[in-house]
């Protein structure tokens, strides 16, 4: 038995060091870092999803997390832990749905099967407003003060996107080649 565990850790620690990581860092032209950018890594090989489930909450009468990046095919729930209903709705083309007024949970979640920028809103409250980004990747990370790290990266080539909302245009991709145990760092600047 300690033969397997053994061999399990070994190889857990063996990938954990062949895996690559990039870090990012978006900022506007002026040096100032962009909050809550989504960047994601696309492979040059596509990655099949699985079964994933993602959140997004209602609290405050607000969407949390305001920005959720998610993997094209991956499964949304939208609980609402406020006390009051909601019915939150997409118009966007890469997914449109009407829940019907609620209070806490759905009975089904709501899945994401195309590439895009979902746009959500509530019906019942016009200030509520969020976004899902669905992107052909699980390897995506969302900014904090400017920067992400993408870990766990098999080696290969990758195309580097960044989304953020009220961008004007979309940075230029970037594209780079990682290797086993690589932590190279990229910079987007963009005009806000």
């Amino acid at each position: 038995m300690r033969a397997i565990v053994y061999s399990l850790v070994t190889i857990a620690i063996s990938l954990s060091l062949s895996a690559a990581t990039i870090d990012v860092k978006v900022a506007d032209t002026g040096g100032a870092p962009i909050q809550d950018a989504v960047v994601y890594a696309v492979p040059a090989t596509p990655i099949p999803v699985g079964h994933k489930v993602a959140q997004m909450d209602q609290k405050n009468r607000a969407f949390v997390p305001h920005v959720l990046p998610i993997q094209t095919g991956t499964w949304v729930e939208f609980p609402n832990s406020d006390n009051i209903r909601h019915q939150v709705y997409s118009l966007s083309p890469a997914r449109r749905f009407q829940l019907p007024l609620y209070t806490g949970k759905p009975a089904y979640p709501i899945q994401f099967t195309k590439s895009g920028v979902v746009v959500l809103g509530c019906n019942i409250h016009e200030q509520m407003s969020a976004f899902i980004i669905v992107v052909d990747t699980p390897y995506f990370a969302t900014t904090q003060s400017g920067q992400a790290s993408l870990a766990d990266l098999n080696p290969g080539p990758y195309t580097l996107h960044v989304w953020y909302a009220g961008m004007r245009e979309e940075p230029a991709p970037v594209s780079v080649t990682v290797g086993a145990s690589d932590h190279p760092s990229i910079s987007f600047v963009t005009q806000k």
